[in-house]
């Protein structure tokens, strides 16, 4: 029998293209990388890179781009075995701008419609998501039918097993509006609210916990998350840090790593995979807030999302008091993985996925 997965995610893929000049209006960009994106599948990579066995579920269109995706996602260690095709939907493309500190536009293609929303309940084998030690989704997920269902009936075959995490990931322009700009027919916040009962985990920002439940302090954001059903809230504060509160008492509250922002679009990213990490090694509260800061400063250091994600003895010499790598980790298998137990080193102050005076978008660019 096939052993459980650490870590299954659900939710967007697709190909992020950025210009390889930072400063300068996409108008004026020439020349572009081309990545692996989409939030769950950069949380599949970063998980990866710190040695966790880990799958995705998504799907792409029956294209060139979905051809590269397969092929990426197995450069990265990421199971593709339920990343499918969709036949009538191209797969999406994501353009950002690149201004930093601060600044990162994103530009979505995702129409008529992106195809990892067009996920269905029957095609899921919920006896792997079930089994799975952490399970991660998005609140994208539930913008749109089919994905809507398959994304609650995901969440329903855990029964409170194992860690689910609920990536509050709100992207607005997602979400059908009518003529004057009202979501028109699901509520997001009920849909949040059925989500949160099922996770264990709740993680986003500000924006994204105003909308879940209606809080934007995040002392009043925690409190709410917890009463909303999950047992851990961690709430990003940009530049202010990170608060986790758990439903036993346990909080940390924890500030930045300085860092020079390169891109800030996917260091949220390597904070999820790096916060799934932390968690399966069963480490301290305050130390896995750090650690996953410090993931996050990181890739906030360099231009890519997916490429850019950390390996483990990167995230440990910066907890040491080493300064942020800059550059993009070599592809290929990652290096021989460091001990999962907690370094002995001292802990530097970590970053959370913003840096000083940077505001970079939880959660990953597409």
């Amino acid at each position: 029998m096939t052993a459980p997965y650490d870590v299954i995610t659900m939710g967007r893929i697709g190909v992020d293209l950025y210009p390889l000049r930072t400063g300068v209006p996409l108008a004026q960009v020439d020349t572009f990388g081309k990545f692996l994106g989409g939030s769950a599948t950069n949380v599949a990579v970063a998980s990866a890179r710190l040695g966790r066995r880990v799958a995705v579920i998504t799907r792409t269109g029956r294209d060139a781009f979905g051809d590269y995706l397969h092929q990426a996602l197995r450069e990265f260690e990421v199971d593709d075995r339920w990343v499918t095709a969709v036949d009538r939907y191209p797969t999406p493309v994501t353009f950002c701008e690149v201004f930093p500190p601060d600044d990162f536009p994103l530009y979505f293609y995702r129409l008529p419609k992106a195809p990892d929303l067009e996920i269905h309940q029957r095609e899921l084998d919920l006896d792997a998501i079930g089994a799975a030690r952490i399970f991660w989704m998005t609140g994208t997920g539930l913008c749109a039918e089919p994905s809507r269902t398959a994304t609650l009936a995901a969440l329903e075959s855990r029964a409170g097993s194992g860690i689910t995490v609920f990536d509050l990931d709100w992207r607005p322009m997602f979400w059908p509006t009518d003529t004057e700009g009202r979501f028109s027919g699901a509520d997001p916040r009920e849909l949040y609210g059925r989500a949160l009962r099922h996770a264990t985990v709740a993680v986003g920002n500000l924006d994204e916990c105003e909308v879940a439940v209606g809080e934007r302090d995040p002392e009043a954001a925690a409190r709410a998350l917890l009463a909303a059903g999950v047992e851990l809230a961690v709430v990003k504060q940009g530049p202010k840090g990170v608060l986790a509160v758990h439903r036993d008492g346990t909080r940390a509250e924890v500030p930045p790593v300085p860092v020079e922002v390169v891109n800030g679009l996917g260091a949220g990213d390597a904070f999820g995979g790096a916060l799934c990490h932390g968690l399966l090694a069963g480490w301290e509260l305050e130390h896995i807030m750090r650690y996953a800061n410090a993931a996050g400063a990181i890739v906030a250091a360099r231009l890519a999302c997916s490429s850019a994600m950390p390996y483990e003895h990167e995230v440990a010499e910066v907890l040491a008091g080493g300064p942020v790598p800059a550059q993009d980790p070599l592809p290929g298998p990652r290096p021989d993985a460091a001990p999962t137990a907690a370094p002995t080193a001292p802990s530097a102050p970590g970053a959370s996925t913003t840096a000083p005076s940077a505001t970079p978008t939880p959660g990953g660019p597409s």
